[in-house]
C-alpha cells in the first residue's frame, strides 16, 4: 500500500511567501522577517500607506479637516498595528524600516525552514509589544501626520 500511496498520493505544495507590503513573490530562503512593531514604528511606512491610491482620498479629507477622513485614516492605523503574526518582507521595502537587517534576515531563514511556524520575539499586536508611550506616539504620526508632506 505504501508504494502506491507514493505513486498516486498527494504531493505536498512547496512553501512559497510574497511579501506582505509590497505583494511581491519571494524566493524560498530570501526576504526580512519583522514583528509589527518593526513595521508599524516606520514613519516611511505610514507615509507611503496613507498616500497609497486606496487611501490618498481619506488622507486629502483629514486635512481638509474632515473628521471621517481621520476617522478612516484610525482605522487603517488599527488594522495594521494589530497584525499577530510576523511579516515577511522583500528586499525591495526593506529599506523603510529602522530594523538590524541581519538579524531580520537570519529570522526569515528561520520562517522558511519552518514553514512559516517561526515567530521571532515581541511578535504581536504593536499594541501589546510596544511601550505605551512609544505606542501612542506611532499612532499620533500614523493617524494624524503621515503623507502630509505629499498632499
Amino acid at each position: 500500500m505504501a508504494i502506491l500511496d507514493s505513486i498516486f498520493g498527494k504531493k505536498k505544495k512547496p512553501f512559497k511567501a510574497s511579501c506582505l507590503i509590497t505583494k511581491e513573490p519571494i524566493e524560498n530562503g530570501f526576504g526580512y522577517l519583522l514583528t509589527t512593531a518593526d513595521v508599524v514604528t516606520s514613519q516611511k511606512y505610514w507615509d507611503m500607506i496613507m498616500t497609497e491610491p486606496e487611501t490618498m482620498s481619506y488622507t486629502v479629507s483629514h486635512f481638509k479637516n474632515n473628521s471621517s477622513g481621520t476617522q478612516m485614516r484610525s482605522m487603517i492605523f488599527e488594522k495594521y498595528s494589530t497584525v499577530t503574526k510576523p511579516w515577511i518582507v522583500s528586499d525591495s521595502i526593506i529599506g523603510y524600516f529602522n530594523v538590524d537587517k541581519n538579524s531580520a534576515r537570519d529570522n526569515a531563514k528561520k520562517w522558511w525552514e519552518s514553514e512559516g511556524g517561526f515567530t521571532p520575539e515581541k511578535t504581536g499586536p504593536a499594541s501589546t509589544t510596544l511601550d505605551v508611550a512609544t505606542f501612542q506616539t506611532v499612532k499620533q504620526y500614523a493617524v494624524m501626520e503621515a503623507g502630509r508632506n505629499r498632499i
